[in-house]
């Protein structure tokens, strides 16, 4: 059999992009994750004028220097900048990565799968509007405004990463086949819509409290602090929730299997969160609790987001439900 023949029956057996490729899409999802704590960090420790002018950490160098006057704040502040240039060279490899599958599968006779190259390009774009949504963070002296903007940008862009490493497991495009009822499917994609809020009521409640992200730095919302806390406690428990309600209905209409144990990691990482959450707003917002808390965000709005690829296939023949 020739080199073509064979590329195109390995390609043919399976449509989802080879591992190196689906690797490297891992790894920049767990790197935009990454960048959401380090960066919560550098708020949690005053340390977000670290830096304080952009793009260079200092006036006159792109690197802290002794003269500073931000103690340790500014190795905070330049190591969550220096991880940027992480995510950049991720970014860059993952659009290389798909252009790559792409022409394997040209080259196999296979129509190219478009929507992973788009899908491809999100870190990269992300990562640079990020860059300049920080840019703007420093030059407004820490703005509520921007800060959370920035924070919610870094949710958007793990979604779209989700949503690559999903499409690029997937064996193809079409046909799309549900595994469960359309009730069930309402319900998840209720459960991905409450998640989004619990996270940006997160967000208004930390840019509420005492962490404005600098210790000289007044600039926060004006919201009672114990009003968005609770609000966000109350949306918390409408999440939990639909939760158990999924579990109950995955159990009463026999869905996946995979669907089940996804929905009780969720349940596990939320009640975690409950609990850690509880715990810092009665003890007076510690920075390791808080930070366990922001961890706490990222895993569950990841863990949701995974829940719409389990209830369906794609690229394969009509399957029954597991029973």
């Amino acid at each position: 059999m020739s080199n073509l023949a064979q590329q195109r029956t390995s390609v043919a057996r399976s449509g989802r992009c080879s591992r190196a490729t689906r690797g490297i899409f891992i790894a920049n999802l767990v790197a935009q994750c990454a960048i959401m704590v380090t960066g919560a960090i550098v708020r949690l420790t005053s340390s977000g004028l670290g830096c304080p002018t952009w793009p260079q950490c200092v006036e006159g160098s792109y690197l802290p220097t002794a003269r500073q006057e931000e103690s340790w704040h500014k190795y905070v502040e330049f190591g969550n900048r220096l991880l940027t240039f992480a995510l950049v060279v991720l970014a860059i490899a993952a659009v290389v990565a798909a252009i790559i599958d792409r022409r394997r599968r040209k080259s196999a006779g296979l129509t190219p799968r478009t929507v992973v190259l788009l899908l491809a390009t999100i870190p990269i774009a992300g990562t640079f509007a990020q860059a300049f949504l920080g840019g703007i963070t420093v030059l407004t002296g820490l703005s509520p405004l921007s800060v959370s903007a920035h924070f919610l940008v870094s949710i958007l862009i793990v979604g779209g990463c989700v949503a690559l490493v999903v499409r690029s497991s997937d064996l193809g495009d079409k046909p799309v086949n549900f595994l469960v009822r359309p009730e069930l499917r309402v319900l998840t994609w209720a459960m991905v819509v409450t998640a989004f809020f619990v996270v940006v009521l997160g967000v208004i409640v930390t840019g509420s409290g005492p962490h404005s992200g600098d210790a000289d730095s007044e600039s926060r919302f004006g919201f009672d602090p114990r009003t968005v806390a609770w609000l966000h406690a109350d949306v918390v428990l409408l999440f939990i929730g639909l939760i158990l309600a999924m579990l109950l209905a995955v159990r009463l209409t026999k869905g996946p299997q995979q669907l089940f144990r996804l929905t009780l990691a969720l349940l596990a990482i939320s009640l975690a969160q409950g609990v850690i959450g509880y715990t810092q707003y009665f003890s007076g917002l510690p920075v390791a609790l808080v930070t366990l808390h922001v961890l706490g965000a990222s895993l569950v709005w990841v863990t949701v987001l995974f829940m719409p690829a389990v209830i369906r296939t794609r690229g394969q023949a009509a399957v029954t439900p597991s029973r």
